[in-house]
């Protein structure tokens, strides 16, 4: 193992674990704003009672948000690996992004090599932001379900 790599390492440590910290508490701060706007129109009486279908709508509109929260987050780390130098360019700072943080890893590109532990750490803080909105849809879904249900019957 080349001793330079690993020192090298440090500073994609630095870097990566608050990236992680940011984009998670930023992430789940998101999903509780979302959170409220989602139960407070499913509790609206009036919207369910007009439009049956309402709550499949606010889970389509849930989930097309924690899309765009994910790319925001994205983002945020293309900005810091252009930042670095990591990345030659933003177009391609912000594609291996979204390679790294959907663990899709299908484009060719790469990370400076004194980085590329930094994406794989990407790649870690996406498991983590993914799971939570796995389990945010999945708390919403059971929310909206059974409103959609009842009004039916």
């Amino acid at each position: 193992m080349n001793s330079g790599n690993v020192t090298a390492w440090g500073a994609d440590w630095a870097w990566g674990l608050p990236l992680i910290v940011l984009t998670v508490v930023f992430h789940a701060y998101c999903l509780s704003l979302i959170a409220q706007d989602v139960f407070r129109r499913l509790d609206s009486s009036g919207l369910s009672r007009h439009f049956s279908s309402s709550p499949i709508f606010l889970v389509g509109g849930t989930a097309l948000c924690a899309t765009v929260l994910h790319g925001i987050e994205g983002a945020v780390w293309a900005v810091a690996y252009c930042l670095l130098g990591a990345s030659p360019d933003y177009k391609s700072a912000i594609l291996y992004s979204l390679d790294a943080v959907t663990s899709y890893g299908h484009e060719s590109l790469a990370l400076a090599s004194h980085w590329q532990m930094l994406g794989a750490l990407e790649a870690l803080n996406g498991w983590i932001l993914f799971g939570l909105t796995a389990a945010f849809l999945f708390a919403i879904v059971q929310r909206a379900w059974p409103d959609a249900h009842s009004k039916q019957v």
